[in-house]
């Protein structure tokens, strides 16, 4: 019997992992993936190439469609197209890491990019991965996954992606800048930093990567047994 393919929604806060273990997860079950982050960070590199303010509402959802997710070999879309040139390094840039959670909590910037997020979904198995995806952009998704883990962890985590000494400047600045970004996710207006009442929690200090993609991977085929028991359950994505 062949599996049913989900939605599958992942939140959490800044440098949880979301990206790297929901396209990992999303990879061995065969899902395409999208890290939504990405679409914000490609709008804030983009509003600062081109002098848009932080809070010009207008100029920046002006800027939604020049911005575009392209797919690998394995559907992972990973990739950032603006104006047709490939940008997903630049996007990573501390530039934007100081700018994006400014961008990020504009109310037109998040209904402009609501439809966006919300059509990749509609074909199912997909692992789509953010702040506020089982709560605001697929709030009927078929698995919810809340990611965390202690924002000292999650500054180790990102220091050490950047090759820096955990005890330098540029490290500290991580820590305080992960805090600051926290407190503008969960406390703004609009679509604030939180799991939806229904999500499964997935706590990873002390995990290896591996250990939490595993987790995460039962969950899914979990939720997938559950479906297919139940094609039809009450507040299905589809």
């Amino acid at each position: 019997m062949d599996r049913p393919r989900l939605v599958v929604a992942i939140d959490g806060p800044g440098s949880s992992g979301k990206s790297s273990v929901g396209s990992a997860a999303a990879l061995a079950v065969g899902y395409r993936f999208c890290d939504t982050g990405l679409l914000y960070r490609a709008l804030t590199w983009l509003a600062l190439a081109r002098h848009v303010p932080d809070d010009d509402a207008a100029g920046l959802v002006a800027l939604v469609p020049e911005v575009r997710l392209i797919a690998d070999e394995h559907g992972r879309l990973g990739r950032v197209l603006v104006d047709d040139r490939d940008v997903t390094e630049e996007v990573h840039g501390a530039i934007v890491d100081e700018h994006v959670s400014d961008v990020a909590r504009v109310a037109d910037v998040r209904a402009a990019l609501m439809p966006v997020q919300r059509a990749l979904a509609t074909t199912g198995g997909i692992v789509m991965a953010g702040r506020d995806i089982g709560t605001v952009i697929l709030p009927q998704a078929d698995l919810k996954i809340f990611l965390d883990a202690s924002v000292e962890e999650r500054a180790r985590r990102r220091a050490e992606e950047r090759s820096l000494d955990p005890g330098s400047a540029e490290a500290r600045w991580i820590l305080a800048e992960l805090r600051r970004r926290d407190q503008i996710d969960a406390n703004r207006t609009v679509a604030p930093l939180r799991p939806a009442p229904d999500a499964h929690h997935v706590r990873t200090d002390g995990n290896t990567f591996e250990e939490t993609v595993a987790a995460v991977v039962a969950e899914i085929r979990a939720a997938e047994e559950a479906r297919a028991r139940d094609p039809n359950p009450a507040g299905s994505a589809r």
